[in-house]
């Protein structure tokens, strides 16, 4: 619906009314003066009042009015003259003693005074305070609710008088309208139920009042219109409150006080129509410069525009001092008691935190206002008054957050801003789960994004400070929260639409939520951190080239925070990036120089002394340790108590030189500080690592060292208790389990180590080491593979060791699954950069298991593959030989029983050289000092080799030898055969295509000849053309080209064939056939004559007998030449009947052919259709003249021509060679080509006779060179 102002759409006419005079303003009817009578005196005389200086006590004035008992007009126009003055008190005073001087008159009098009281009690409805000021006593304030009802009370007695009266309705639709402002907005119900809250019903029954007062105006009261839709606007019904407002505009058009147009806006408002709103409320402000709504409105419209920017970005400053400098601030100095005005410039004090103004304007706002959400913004003032002082008084400020909340109803629609205050709040008090759950509420109701904010920051410190407590609490789902509601977060960021600024607290949260399970994506969220930090500096703008702009990112990074360096170096050294984590590292420690020049207070020894540890780790980790050293040794230069250097320093030293000095070192160290744990944990590891093996675990070295650790250290130190499940794991593996005690005994051990690893997990759950351990005990143990493989994968998922990947190969080759055994050896062999051999021999076996199952020579080439790299790496050990000799006969083996078609003779003469250095092998494997087996088990494998596989081998080279030489021959034969077929199919394909080829040509030859004939054929008609013109045109004597003139051409007689003849046959011009309009054209055709002395000249009249006297209609039938073809067309064939009269005889027509020929009819010329030809015929007796019309001779097209030019004439027929121009031409000049009328226009006219000395029975144009 397009909304109408001033009669135009949204008022977008800017011109104002012509006559200004059609507006009245309120109170125009008023006189300036009256006279009231007096009795006693002269008719004529009365007291003059004047209406515009009133005094302030009208007591002397009722008395007056009393005591000459004036009727009710005169109470009512000085009770409104005071009105206009603004003394409403007095006017109310006024009409009090009016009503009680007319309480003895007709109660009708008193309905005009009640009405105009009622009314007035309205109007101090409107400026009385809702709620008691600050400050005053309740009992001295009259309220708002205190003149409603005694508007109430007039209105009753009005109604009581008559109830009918017009005036009451649309005073008591106002009544309800100010009664409802009054009352609290309905709550959220639930869905489908009806609301039946006091205020609706109010409304409503403000609806029917008006509707009732347009029924009594039959619809002419625009205020109970404007009433109506003031109603539906309250209700929410902003479409229907439109309709109201334009109908008023629509029928009157200078409606302004009240102005449509205000309600026009606020109903486009709230519609989603801003731009449309905004041009209703300024052609309102256009009409009445001084209206104080138009101007806060139209404020409060810019104000909204601004709220769509951050306070940093330069497009908010001009659109905010718009708002509140030329409309707010004009508002305020129109009126300055205006609750809506009060209100906004309220929210521009608190800015400025000026709290005496903030708190005076919320209180005037709140006050004088019947809008309840003006009352809503009040509240809301005071609360953040209350809120962001120095000293803040919490219990006050979430008193007025709920007040401003309920204002707006409350519930679900209630004012989000207050009870998001309320959540701060809570917070501030300490009321976490209370905050939480009005977070979660606010959240499923609008999506706050600041409420998603707040609140995934609660779980978080909820999760953070269970980590830091220890208490062993799964906070998984609050994890889960914490990262979907920061996400969701983050990801609205991205959204244009919201132009909202991303806040680098939630990147932190978010890192921090992920550095344990995520490492990656926290590291990430860091990084967006930095950049934002880097986009915020001044000088921002990189130089040119890409060094320099690398330089230059470096040197901005000085400027960041120190921590959050160090946090990114810290998640890319957990991710392996070491090179990144150095640079991170290294600029941490500028960033803490820099930051230490800025501020001399701040103390930088800490951060650097973790920083430079961290870089020293670093350079350890990626094999740098000089450099690492280097740094250690400065840490301990400054810091000379700093045990976690010295115990890298001892490591350093260990895998330096792992003989003298490194040993020397670590007992060194748990020498000078063995109650340390990271030291006596290094301890312990050493001791695996060097000590010798005891056959009694008692007596183990580390054991005890592990013993007297829990004992009386720390009998909770997890690494201790790992490194004992170790040790009575590694005794279980190589305990004997010959008899069932042994198998006992080994049970027992597993079961101690399993307990071990227990207590360490449950101290720590997420020691992978200790869950590694419990997967290999119920692997060796239990054999239960398939929960083995369950732990192991989710340790490989939390551990990046080598030792978690080799399992997992051990687990998944026992299942006989090789594939992906392969893939976690060569996993575990990636991280130890390829130089273990103990993985390398792994990898050897299980590509020989595969190899076996598979049948796969290719795969045991692999496991001999593997095998000799891990020799060739640690060739001092026996094993690895062993492994390659036993691969060898494996291989030789599988090839012997292979059939020929699944091997090669290159193959197997490899295995048997193999099989011969495995034989070697083997040898000397059983004469070492401590071979892997029994001597006598190799030397049985050595003899078997070399008296039964030799053997085998060699007649399987025999056989594969001969195999070949046959599959060979048979291969060459067959090549011989396919390459025939091949070079027969590429001859047929070769013939085709040059068959194909030849068609091709063939056409284009064909298509180039009827090319070639279409422009002959075209040239040829041009010429024809060109002769036709010539023939036609002359030079007349001035040298211009003209047409030849016609002269009538002279009718050639015909010769008598004799007497007896009684009628001839006339050829007239299509001319004259056409002037008869009733005559045909006839054709002459031939036919046998009825006469007796007739003759036929026509060899094909011979034998014909005599036809019977009488009437006969005949025909004839012209053709072309070339009789003896059939015609090409219908139209070559023409039939004239012959319309001659009952008494004529046929006449016998002769040709010029004696071989019986039919003449062809030529068409005649335009020029000759033009002229009319006669020709008298001798006869023997009187007969009615008789006309014919020249044939047409049919012309065909250039096929038939060409058929018929190939045709041979018949005996005595002659072809004409002329073209159809020069026939046109003969026909023009009469037929004599000699003597043409074109070339001797003054010469004598031929003799009539010539024409016709070739053919007795030839037309007169036709001459002796037109006969076929």
């Amino acid at each position: 619906m397009a909304p109408l102002l001033n009669g135009y759409t949204n008022g977008a006419s800017r011109h104002l009314p012509e006559d200004p005079s059609i507006f009245e303003a309120r109170f125009s009817d008023i006189p300036t003066q009256i006279d009231i009578p007096v009795t006693g005196l002269d008719a004529e005389e009365a007291v003059e009042v004047n209406l515009e200086e009133l005094l302030d006590d009208s007591t002397e004035l009722c008395q007056l009015l009393e005591q000459e008992g004036v009727g009710k007009h005169y109470w009512m126009v000085i009770a409104l003259a005071y009105a206009k003055q603004a003394k409403v008190d007095h006017a109310i005073e006024i009409l009090s003693k009016g009503l009680g001087t007319l309480n003895r008159g007709n109660p009708k009098e008193k309905l005009g005074p009640l009405s105009l009281t009622c009314w007035l009690y309205l109007w101090k409805s409107r400026e009385a305070p809702r709620v008691v000021p600050d400050g005053q006593p309740g009992g001295e304030t009259k309220l708002k609710d205190y003149y409603l009802q005694a508007a109430t009370g007039s209105l009753n007695e009005a109604s009581r008088i008559n109830p009918a009266f017009p005036p009451l309705f649309l005073a008591r639709g106002v009544l309800y309208l100010l009664r409802a402002s009054l009352q609290p907005p309905s709550k959220a119900t639930a869905p489908g139920a009806p609301d039946i809250s006091d205020r609706l019903e109010t409304l409503r029954q403000s609806i029917k009042c008006f509707e009732d007062a347009l029924r009594v105006s039959s619809g002419r009261n625009m205020m109970a219109i404007m009433g109506r839709a003031r109603a539906y606007f309250s209700l929410g019904k902003y479409a229907e409150a439109l309709e109201g407002y334009q109908d008023v505009l629509t029928k009157v058009p200078h409606f302004q006080d009240p102005d449509p147009r205000i309600g026009v806006g606020c109903c486009l408002w709230q519609l989603g129509h801003k731009d449309e709103a905004r041009e209703a409320w300024e052609r309102a402000l256009e009409l009445n410069p001084d209206s104080k709504i138009a101007n806060i409105l139209l404020g409060l419209s810019y104000i909204h525009d601004s709220s769509h920017y951050a306070t940093t970005d330069p497009a908010f400053g001009p659109i905010y001092k718009k708002a509140m400098t030329v409309y707010t601030q004009k508002a305020f100095k129109l009126d300055k008691e205006l609750p809506l005005t009060c209100a906004t410039f309220g929210s521009y004090f608190m800015m400025r935190k000026s709290w005496a103004t903030v708190d005076s304007l919320a209180r005037k706002a709140i006050e004088l206002t019947d809008v309840n959400a003006v009352a809503s913004d009040g509240w809301y003032l005071l609360a953040r008054k209350e809120h962001y002082q120095d000293r803040p008084d919490l219990s006050r400020a979430s008193d007025y957050y709920q007040k401003a909340d309920l204002a707006r109803g409350g519930g679900d629609k209630g004012y989000l801003p207050a009870r998001f205050g309320l959540v701060q709040i809570q917070i501030l008090q300490r009321d976490y789960d209370g905050a939480k759950f009005r977070l979660e509420k606010i959240i499923q109701q609008s999506k706050s994004i600041e409420a998603m904010m707040i609140l995934g920051a609660l779980y978080a410190e909820d999760v953070f400070r269970s980590q830091a407590s220890g208490i062993k609490e799964d906070k998984s789902a609050e994890v889960k929260k914490a990262t979907t509601l920061l996400e969701a977060v983050r990801l609205a960021w991205k959204d244009p639409q919201k132009k909202l600024t991303p806040d680098s607290s939630v990147l932190v949260y978010l890192a921090r939520l992920y550095e344990t399970e995520q490492p990656d994506k926290a590291l990430q969220c860091l990084q967006q951190v930095e950049q934002m930090a880097i986009n915020d500096m001044p000088d921002k703008e990189p130089p040119d080239g890409a060094d320099a702009d690398e330089a230059w990112r470096a040197k901005l990074r000085e400027q960041l925070s120190p921590q959050l360096l160090n946090n990114i170096g810290c998640l890319q050294y957990h991710a392996e990036k070491y090179d990144q984590a150095r640079e991170s590292f290294q600029t941490a420690l500028s960033a803490c120089v820099k930051a230490g020049e800025k501020d001399e207070g701040i103390d930088t020894d800490a951060l650097v002394t973790t920083i430079s540890y961290n870089l020293a780790r670093t350079y350890e980790a990626a094999g740098q340790l000089d450099e690492a050293k280097q740094v250690y040794e400065g840490l301990l230069a400054r810091h000379d108590d700093y045990t976690d250097a010295r115990t890298r320093l001892a490591y350093i030293a260990l895998r330096q030189n792992p003989q003298e000095d490194g040993p020397k070192a670590i007992q060194a160290l748990y020498e000078t500080d063995s109650g340390n744990l990271e030291v006596r944990s290094l301890f312990g590891w050493f001791l695996s690592k060097s000590k010798r093996r005891a056959a009694n675990i008692a007596e183990d070295q580390e054991q005890r060292h592990y013993k007297h650790t829990l004992q009386h250290y720390d009998k909770h130190d997890r690494y201790s208790l790992t490194g004992m499940g170790n040790l009575y794991l590694t005794t279980a593996r190589e305990m004997r389990r010959d008899t069932d005690q042994d198998k006992d005994k080994r049970r027992k051990t597993y079961e101690k180590a399993v307990e071990f690893y227990d207590k360490a997990l449950q101290l720590d759950p997420r020691n992978a080491y200790a869950a590694q351990g419990i997967a290999i005990a119920l692997v060796e143990d239990k054999k239960d593979l398939t929960s083995a493989v369950q732990l192991f994968s989710k340790i490989r998922d939390t551990v990046k060791d080598p030792s978690v990947y080799i399992n997992l190969g051990h687990v998944f080759a026992e299942l006989k699954q090789y594939s992906r055994s392969i893939e976690s050896y060569e996993a575990a062999l990636t991280h130890n950069r390829g130089s273990d051999p103990q993985i390398l021999a792994c990898l050897g076996r299980v590509w020989l298991l595969k190899g076996k199952l598979d049948k796969s020579p290719s795969a045991m080439k692999t496991s001999l593959s593997y095998s000799q790299r891990a020799l060739a790496i640690a060739p001092s050990q026996i094993h690895f030989q062993f492994n390659i000799a036993f691969v060898q006969i494996q291989l030789a083996q599988l090839l012997y029983t292979l059939p020929e078609t699944q091997r090669t003779l290159e193959d197997v003469i490899k295995a048997s050289e193999g099989l011969e250095e495995a034989i070697d092998s083997f040898g000397e494997i059983a004469q070492s000092k401590n071979p892997p087996y029994p001597r006598h088990d190799i030397e049985q494998r050595a003899n078997m080799g070399r008296n039964t596989m030799r053997r085998q081998l060699e007649r399987a080279i025999q056989s594969q030898r001969e195999y070949e030489e046959k599959n060979a021959a048979k291969l060459a034969e067959a090549r011989e055969l396919r390459e025939a077929e091949i070079r027969r199919r590429e001859e047929e394909r070769r013939k085709v295509a040059e068959q194909q080829e030849e068609e091709k040509r063939k056409i284009r030859e064909e298509r180039d000849k009827m090319a070639q004939q279409s422009r002959e054929l075209a040239e040829k008609r041009l010429e024809e053309e060109k002769r036709r013109e010539e023939a036609e045109y002359t030079t007349d004597s001035d040298g211009e080209r003209v047409k030849r003139s016609k002269k009538k051409k002279a009718a050639a007689k015909r010769k008598k064939r004799g007497e007896e003849n009684s009628g001839s046959e006339t050829e007239v011009g299509d001319d004259a056939a056409a002037e008869g309009g009733t005559k045909k054209s006839r054709r002459k055709k031939k036919a046998k004559s009825t006469e007796p002395n007739s003759a036929i000249d026509d060899s094909e009249g011979e034998g014909g007998g005599a036809a019977p006297k009488g009437k006969k209609k005949r025909k004839r039938l012209a053709t072309r030449k070339g009789g003896g073809k059939e015609a090409a067309f219908k139209s070559q064939e023409l039939v004239v009947d012959s319309d001659d009269s009952d008494d004529a005889p046929a006449q016998p027509t002769s040709t010029t052919q004696t071989n019986g020929a039919d003449t062809v009819m030529r068409d005649a010329d335009d020029e000759d259709d033009d002229e009319e030809e006669e020709e008298d015929i001798g006869v023997s007796k009187p007969q009615p003249p008789s006309r014919t019309r020249n044939a047409r001779r049919i012309q065909e097209d250039d096929d038939d021509d060409d058929d018929d030019d190939d045709d041979e004439p018949e005996d005595g027929q002659e072809l004409s060679a002329k073209t159809t121009a020069e026939q046109d031409a003969e026909d023009e000049s009469g037929g004599v080509k000699a003597s043409s009328f074109a070339d001797n226009p003054h010469g004598d006219p031929v003799d009539e006779s010539v024409g016709a000395a070739g053919d007795a029975g030839a037309t007169e144009k036709g001459g002796p060179d037109d006969q076929l």
